[in-house]
């Protein structure tokens, strides 16, 4: 039997690999989800049997009936559908056992489809660079730079433009990644094989082992626990990050540079010698919060900010080995066919003394002639490497060789540059490129700790220390002061802790953030207690490198917080305490605003804007107070979160509000969809370093000014009154009936499944905070965003997406005589408005409130649940009905056919799952307690969270 990807003619298959446009682009995408759908029931009849495997074709084919019967408006056909469904789901799960199998069918199943799109994606990435001649995507760096040469930008600006971008993800651990380490290691052997399948042309055998191996894959994909055992430890959490180091990282930087390079070449070609890629600005580094993040989470002390640095470090120096040991073994390059430099001449003796001062004599005799190999071990002995490695035992060295370790990154570039500049002056520059050139680069991005840490906790946990202090520093000189409260000690710790990390290595820590921030003492509280803890927050040269100090970085996160942020802000940068630390910075500050807290207090509408307006009378008080800002965003994978496309929203950032450095938050999920391959990796630095790039410049503007042109990212005056009646309109009903109504707290805990997060053992994070920091009852205040959005994306309420939208669009249309006309042109013309308008839009479409009612129904109180049920159902119809007249759609989604198409794939395969959940949560909520039912129903948020392709 030939293989499922066997084509009828190679040359078809080819023009399906390299189409442009049309449906024929998307035949490759089915024919593997149809593929790989086979060998799942393959595995499924073989694994766990023929009436599971039945049992999910009764429910899919149900499901999809009752979709179908949906979309052709025939809603009494699909009720019948759905309550066949409910049967089916209720017998199932009647049993325990039979209900997990069922889920993890359903979940393998979306484990498959979620590989199959991330495959297609870089399918489609490779298609769209094939043709040199075609017009560069908007959102691609070579798109921008022709869009910056059509606006008369002219080569050396750009490149100084390009030089003022710098762009830091920052990797967090919020529990939004539901997938075990060795679960994702089986999803990059898939991806790896389904890659391998688009070979042109393999030999029919070839084929046929591919698909034997995906086979054994799925196989052991079914085998494997999809549900943890024991929750993650805050240590598991930093070696999930790391692998993306391994995995893509690490290897994309190269590429991304040389994509620059080659998108400057070919936009502004130039009779002079382009930059290499070492000579391009710096324009991306890495941060991470996991092993720093304390707040809320106890978990994270003193000791796990130290194994987090550790392992990076380790990681990355690791790293930094094998590369020198590749070179070493590539290079061989001989004094007697090439030359060195002097100046490598003069470097490698000094090091070559060293070790002759320490006993090593015999070093030369080994390659008398081959100096470049020599440098290459010297600088691996400086940075550690062991002597018992091949290199170093080819040069003879005893196991006790050493030579003085690097201090700062800048003397390891000072050595690698000395390598290079020797290679490329004498004949060798392509050996210089190939080899040397990447690991440069690696060196800039990376120094020697891999990633920045920043350290987070909450104002009120200062507030309580610094009291607590405070009291110590003022009690009866006679008599002796109480203990300090296990959370002050171990706030004294954690600054102690910072303090030794900075001596070793000072660029390892640079940023503090205050969660909660509020007022300007929150900030000054962070500098007292840190120079408590021993800190230099000012920074300064040291011995080994440059310390930039410590800077607190007040996060505004609610509605109220971040309308005060620019005053606050005012307050801190003009007192006479703060201006030497500023100073001290050279004028840089930092400020974070909050996406999923604020989103939770106030809604879709009222969120966005203010962050917006934040933004912007944020960097006009800097200006004022000669302050050079930098923003941190804290965005979410989730819209409820601040997610979304990416591109879209560093655009839709204010005018003349953005410096060109970002720093923005990576979470969960997140980083398997944008960092789990080396082109999905590099596409996604593109779109950011493009984005921003694009967002400093605004050549559309200067296009503006000759003809029409949208999306310039100006506000008109109508445009941001707009704005400002539709927050407040939103933000009032939304306060009204979700912060200030009881019943809403009530609902939510019962109708959906947020109570069962502990159980999924998804984060090392507990869902509430359970410190100084929030109050102790149970209540809207106590719980964290990310169950709040992770609970009603589950249940298909998707409620924080959307509520208040649809009353605020309603209420302005009908109180202004053109007001949906106006809203129309918003859309077309206002990056911001577009941005949150489709974000809904994309929101709505994963929704559904047939599956809802049924979460509904495991509300206690009957009136309650009718009550909030029809508040929610009657605002979500009221922004479908609005978003489509806005944008002049039928159906959501209709200009988004590749998205559209995808959750219309996906629903029929969500659906049984979350029937299942449904019938689980009775059966727990009836006070049937059992570790299997706890498994089972974990199996469905796993499930359920794939096939969304959102968590929280």
């Amino acid at each position: 039997m030939p293989s499922l990807w066997t084509p009828t003619d190679w040359p078809a298959r080819l023009a399906e690999l390299e189409a442009r446009s049309g449906d024929e682009k998307q035949v490759p995408l089915r024919r593997d989800i149809r593929s790989l759908g086979t060998l799942l029931g393959q595995v499924l009849r073989e694994q766990a049997g023929d009436a599971l495997f039945d049992t999910v074709e009764a429910l899919r084919r149900t499901a999809i009936a009752r979709r179908e019967a949906e979309a052709a408006g025939d809603e009494a056909e699909g009720l019948k559908h759905l309550n066949e469904a409910q049967a089916l789901t209720h017998l199932a799960a009647a049993d325990t056992a039979t209900a997990y199998r069922l889920a993890r069918a359903f979940a393998s199943y979306f484990e498959l489809i979620n590989l199959a799109e991330t495959n297609h994606r870089k399918r489609r990435r490779r298609s769209s660079l094939l043709d040199a001649a075609a017009t560069p995507q908007r959102g691609s760096l070579r798109g921008t730079l022709r869009r910056l040469r059509n606006a008369g930008f002219d080569r050396a600006t750009v490149l100084q433009l390009l030089g003022e971008v710098c762009i830091t993800p920052i990797f967090t651990a919020h529990p939004t990644e539901v997938a075990r380490r060795s679960v994702m290691f089986k999803r990059r052997r898939i991806s790896d094989l389904l890659e391998r399948l688009d070979g042109i042309p393999l030999p029919l055998t070839e084929l046929d082992e591919l698909e034997s191996e995906l086979l054994a894959e799925i196989t052991a994909l079914w085998q494997t626990d999809d549900v943890r055992s024991a929750r993650p430890t805050v240590r598991d959490e930093v070696r999930m990050a790391l692998d993306y180091y391994d995995a893509s990282i690490f290897s994309t930087i190269p590429v991304l540079y040389n994509e620059i390079a080659n998108a400057f070449a070919a936009e502004f070609p130039s009779e002079e010698d382009q930059p290499s890629i070492t000579e391009l600005p710096l324009v991306v580094r890495f941060g991470s919060w996991i092993g720093g993040d304390r707040d809320g989470n106890p978990f994270v002390t003193a000791q796990t900010t130290h194994e987090s640095l550790a392992m990076s470090k380790q990681l990355l120096l690791d790293r930094y080995l094998a590369q020198l040991q590749y070179i070493f073994e590539q290079l061989a390059s001989s004094t007697q066919q090439a030359p060195i430099s002097e100046a490598l001449r003069a470097r490698l003796e000094e090091y070559l003394q060293e070790l002759r001062a320490a006993g090593h004599t015999l070093v030369e005799d080994h390659f008398p002639f081959e100096a470049v190999r020599l440098t290459i071990a010297c600088i691996t002995l400086r940075l550690g490497g062991a002597p018992h490695s091949t290199m170093h035992r080819n040069l003879g060295l005893s196991a006790h060789a050493r030579l003085h370790h690097y201090r700062s990154a800048a003397e390891l570039l000072d050595d690698l540059s000395l390598l290079r500049e020797s290679l490329a002056a004498n004949s060798g520059l392509r050996l210089a490129q190939l080899f040397v050139d990447p690991l440069l680069l690696e060196v800039r991005t990376f120094g020697l700790h891999l990633q920045t840490l920043d350290i987070r906790q909450h104002a009120r946990v200062h507030e309580a220390a610094v009291d607590e202090l405070s009291a110590w520093q003022s009690s009866d000189s006679l008599q002796l002061p109480s203990p300090l409260s296990p959370q002050t000690a171990e706030v004294l710790a954690t600054f102690r802790g910072v303090a030794e990390v900075k001596q070793q290595a000072p660029q390892a820590i640079a940023q503090y953030v205050i969660s909660g921030a509020s007022s300007a003492q929150d900030v000054l509280r962070v500098l007292w207690l840190a120079r408590l803890g021993n800190v230099h927050v000012e920074g300064g040269e040291t011995e080994r490198e440059h310390d930039p100090g410590l800077q607190p970085v007040p996060l505004f996160e609610s509605i109220e917080d971040l309308r005060n942020a620019p005053e606050v802000c005012r307050e801190l940068w003009t007192s006479a305490a703060f201006k030497p630390l500023l100073a001290a910075w050279k004028g840089r500050q930092e400020v974070m605003l909050g996406y999923s807290d604020s989103n939770k207090d106030g809604g879709m509408i009222a969120s966005t804007w203010e962050i917006w307006k934040a933004h912007r009378a944020l960097h006009e008080v800097a200006r004022e107070c000669g302050v050079t800002l930098r923003l941190f965003h804290g965005r979410g994978g989730t819209v409820g979160r601040g997610g979304g496309p990416t591109h879209r929203s560093i655009y839709a950032q204010p005018l003349d509000s953005f410096s060109g450095e970002l720093r923005i938050t990576e979470q969960g999920e997140v980083l398997n969809w944008k960092y789990s391959d080396v082109v999905l990796a590099e596409r996604n630095l593109e779109l950011m370093i493009a984005a921003s790039l694009d967002a400093i410049a605004r050549p559309d503007m200067k296009v503006a000014k000759t003809q029409d042109a949208h999306l310039t990212g100006a506000i008109l005056p109508e445009w941001e009154a707009a704005l400002d009646e539709l927050s407040e309109t939103s933000f009032v009903f939304y306060k009204k009936h979700i912060i200030d109504n009881p019943e809403i707290f009530t609902y939510f805990e019962q109708a959906t499944p947020v109570a069962e997060l502990e159980h999924a053992r998804i984060g090392s994070r507990p869902a509430k905070r359970a410190d100084g920091s929030a109050t102790k009852q149970r209540s809207m205040a106590d719980l964290r965003a990310i169950p709040w959005v992770f609970g009603w994306m589950q249940s298909r309420h998707v409620v924080p997406a959307y509520f208040g939208v649809g009353y605020a669009l309603e209420a302005f249309v009908s109180e202004n005589p053109k007001g949906l006309e106006l809203l129309r042109q918003m859309t077309c013309s206002f990056p911001l408005f577009l941005d949150m308008i489709r974000n809904v839009e994309m929101a709505l479409a994963k929704a559904d409130f047939g599956i809802a009612r049924l979460y509904a129904s495991l509300v206690e109180d009957e009136a309650l649940r009718d009550r909030v049920f029809a508040t929610l159902e009657e605002e979500f119809d009221r922004t479908r009905r609005m978003v489509l007249a806005v944008t002049k759609q039928t159906e959501l989604l209709e200009s988004n056919s590749v998205l559209s198409n995808s959750i219309r794939l996906r629903n029929p395969y969500v659906d049984p799952m979350s029937l299942l959940q449904v019938e689980l949560l009775r059966r727990k909520r009836a006070g049937e307690d059992s570790e299997e039912l706890d498994r089972a129903i974990t199996a469905t948020i796993n499930g359920i969270s794939a096939g969304l392709r959102n968590t929280g």
